[in-house]
């Protein structure tokens, strides 16, 4: 007997839970993919995706996961032989820089773990001795999924401003948006990039690139860009055929409008709001689960963690036997430790995640939170106790929420 029947609950860091009402939109027979409602789908929902960015620039949607995203900005933006910082503080940092070696470009990684920010003094030191202004781009994760650490833009901003360099400020957002607060234009970013799967709440499939004046400059100094991935084309168009390379990604786009008419209807602000409690829900029953036993959190301060994922230590092997248990008795499906290999664990057998990201509410998380305590016990893992009651004491209590 499993008491895994029933809806199951993906909380991984995505893909995130789908609303009904996403679901729904997508459920439609195919549209005219040249002329018709299709061109007002779109015209209509590229002023909202910016509204989530918070930009006043432009927008360039792919057929695409977070990776294309990755590429797409780089192909836009750099030749073979260019150079592009990258602070990095977890594995999707290496997964952007690698992405950049595969396409020419030659990143300089300056590492700072997987348990600390970004130091911006120390990239401000790099920018200050780069007179020749070498440096095309400082590009870096603003949650990093794997280690969910959570990068500030501003300092990264005032780092450039002091060091008067040119350079692109460049954020991966792919776990963030829609999450984390973020506003692209008033923090001085220049190119952001997220996928569909997370805040967004669309399934897989979709990838988005934002960028303002001084990388449309950028990209028009650029000799030679993938036909593909070229954004001029998809945010000059005159048609919706030609805006996608191609075929319109017609039945994602038909529930990414509803994904967008819930954010706004919610407002982001409020958005914000409830993910940065629903994350202190999970932070209070870990921390105290941590009194005793294995369980450590990666990020040791509140202000550093990431509003959409929670990373965590449980003990050698232990890991993946909670993710086990809690899957295939009581259908809780938690998310892999990523990059947090160690060389007593070198498969990361003792790390897992908790994604609280996108369309997700108290009685969801408190119910992930009841079933990690039963799996815990379960298998005799020691932990600390009355995680439940001080996760209830945040769901009854939210007071101001500082996001």
């Amino acid at each position: 007997m499993s008491l895994a029947h029933g809806r199951p609950y993906l909380a991984i860091p995505g893909p995130s839970v789908m609303p009904d009402a996403v679901l729904q939109a997508m459920h439609q027979p195919a549209p005219n993919i040249y002329e018709g409602d299709i061109v007002t789908l779109v015209e209509g929902i590229v002023p909202d995706l910016k509204r989530v960015a918070k930009t006043e620039g432009e927008v360039a949607i792919y057929i695409a996961n977070g990776h294309g995203a990755w590429e797409a900005a780089l192909s836009n933006l750099f030749q073979p032989g260019d150079r592009v910082l990258i602070p990095a503080t977890g594995r999707f940092a290496h997964g952007w820089a690698d992405m950049a070696v595969g396409l020419g470009i030659v990143p300089q990684i300056i590492e700072f773990g997987t348990k600390s920010p970004i130091d911006a003094a120390r990239i401000e030191e790099i920018l200050a001795a780069d007179t020749a202004h070498e440096i095309k781009a400082v590009m870096f994760s603003h949650v990093d999924t794997a280690s969910s650490i959570r990068n500030d833009p501003r300092p990264l901003r005032a780092a450039l401003d002091v060091a008067r360099h040119p350079a692109l400020l460049m954020a991966d957002c792919i776990a963030s948006m829609a999450c984390d607060e973020f506003h692209m234009d008033a923090w001085g970013v220049d190119v952001a990039i997220t996928g569909s799967q997370k805040g967004l709440m669309v399934p897989p499939g979709l990838s988005f690139v934002f960028f303002n004046d001084r990388a449309k400059e950028l990209r028009a100094a650029n000799p030679r860009v993938s036909r593909y991935w070229d954004w001029v084309p998809r945010t000059e168009a005159q048609a919706v055929y030609q805006y996608f390379g191609g075929t319109s990604p017609t039945h994602h786009l038909f529930g990414l409008r509803a994904a967008l008419d819930m954010l706004h209807g919610e407002g982001m602000e409020q958005v914000w709001a409830r993910h940065a409690t629903l994350a202190r829900v999970v932070w209070a029953a870990c921390e105290r689960w941590s009194e005793a036993g294995a369980l450590t959190l990666n990020i040791a301060e509140r202000g550093l963690r990431s509003h959409a994922v929670t990373a965590l230590g449980l003990g050698v092997g232990n890991g993946q036997k909670l993710r086990r248990w809690t899957a295939d008795n009581a259908g809780l499906t938690l998310g892999l430790g990523l990059g947090m290999a160690t060389a007593e664990d070198p498969e990361g057998t003792g790390f897992f995640r908790i994604g609280h990201m996108g369309h997700l509410n108290a009685h969801m998380v408190l119910g992930a939170v009841g079933v990690i305590e039963a799996g815990l016990q379960a298998l005799q893992i020691p932990h600390g106790k009355g995680a439940l009651e001080k996760a209830a004491e945040v769901v009854a209590q939210p007071g101001a929420v500082a996001f």
